[in-house]
């Protein structure tokens, strides 16, 4: 039997705090707010498949 690891998602955010300065938003207005999550997260995985490399 194979056992997995378990994974947090604490990880992220503390990588987004600490590293990427996301300590509050900059925009104001839910959309705009919404928008610079999802760049911030964009930002966050695209930086993982750099790390790790990209095998389809």
């Amino acid at each position: 039997m194979i056992t997995q690891r378990f994974a947090t998602v604490e990880p992220v955010f503390g990588n987004l705090r600490g590293n990427k300065r996301l300590h509050r938003f900059t925009l104001r207005s839910k959309a705009k707010v919404d928008g610079q999550w999802k760049l911030f997260c964009l930002m966050h995985n695209l930086e993982k498949l750099a790390h790790y490399g990209y095998v389809a």
